[in-house]
């Protein structure tokens, strides 16, 4: 059984911080490409940071590059988001997903077709 599950999520002033993190059971998570997306009310599912199994591969929406800081610990299965400087815009369900790319073939990680498993969401307020 395949499971995603964030924590974290929660209510911050403007300007403050959050750290999410995402633990997953049922895969071999060091093999998995681990993203970060989030939807707002009325709007679309969006990237927000991805992590490749290469540790050192990291991709960032613009919209949240140098406030966000994705990373992951393969030892505990938990990819983190760690949220700074957070303006209301951010506001949103946050979503972890888990992407095996197959050797050989790239996976663009801001695509969310390319996800395999999501967890059930966390929800971040920043309020003004």
């Amino acid at each position: 059984q395949v499971q995603l599950v964030e924590s974290g999520g929660g209510l911050v002033q403007a300007g403050g911080s959050l750290r999410l993190a995402c633990t997953a059971s049922g895969i071999t998570f060091s093999t998995y490409t681990m993203g970060w997306f989030r939807q707002a009310p009325g709007k679309e599912r969006e990237f927000v940071a991805a992590i490749k199994a290469s540790r050192d591969n990291q991709y960032y929406a613009s919209s949240v590059n140098y406030r966000f800081t994705i990373s992951r610990d393969n030892t505990k299965n938990t990819v983190f988001l760690q949220m700074n400087s957070l303006k209301p815009e951010d506001t949103a369900v946050y979503f972890c997903a888990a992407d095996y790319e197959s050797s050989g073939n790239y996976h663009n990680p801001q695509f969310i077709a390319e996800y395999d498993f999501w967890g059930q969401g966390t929800q971040v307020t920043v309020s003004s």
